[in-house]
């Protein structure tokens, strides 16, 4: 059964859909309070400072996220359906990252440190995904280290937008190529075969 969310958890994932869908860096705190409909002390329970709330909502958006993903990687049954579901997860939670906000995650220091921490736990559970399915003869004895991290390079690219202006997909659908093309290199002949 779930539990009845407080006024604070409502607002900071009200303030993440907004910073998604529009942006953080251009805001003052009088016009998220507006937006929000909500007095900047509130806000200021969630974040000391305009810097701090942005920081605060950045980690909910990934700790968010990061729940949401785990969640639906845990319903497939076989490595290669829980590495296909981890990556397609990633891409939709992604998805409603506007423009703006790629940009100003990027050129926001901390944010950004935050968004690349949580590359490094992406690429450190894409290693044991790999590693499961090399145990359970899946996936071919490979280096899931290597694989792990030019998985993270591509994420990277996909997150800044890059990924877009190279091939012109998008996040979802760059994700489902990717889950795609590491398969197609790591299914062993057996597993294949079936």
């Amino acid at each position: 059964m779930p539990t009845a969310r407080t006024r604070p958890e409502v607002l900071l994932d009200d303030l993440v859909d907004l910073f998604l869908a529009e942006g953080f860096r251009t805001f003052t705190l009088a016009q998220l309070a507006a937006r929000l409909r909500c007095s900047k002390t509130t806000l200021y329970a969630l974040g000391q400072s305009k810097e701090q709330l942005t920081v605060n909502a950045v980690r909910h958006y990934f700790r968010r996220a990061t729940a949401q993903v785990e969640t639906e990687t845990a319903e497939a049954a076989s490595s290669a359906d829980r590495l296909v579901a981890y990556l397609a997860a990633i891409g939709r939670a992604l998805r409603p990252a506007s423009p703006a906000f790629r940009l100003d995650l990027a050129a926001h220091h901390v944010a950004r440190e935050v968004y690349e921490h949580n590359i490094a736990a992406a690429a450190a559970r894409v290693r044991q995904l790999i590693g499961d399915g090399v145990a359970a003869g899946e996936f071919r004895d490979v280096h899931a280290a290597f694989i792990a991290d030019t998985i993270a390079a591509t994420m990277e690219r996909i997150q800044t937008g890059r990924v877009l202006a190279a091939t012109g997909l998008h996040d979802a659908d760059a994700y489902e190529e990717l889950a795609s093309l590491v398969l197609d290199g790591i299914r062993s002949v057996t597993a294949a075969g079936t």
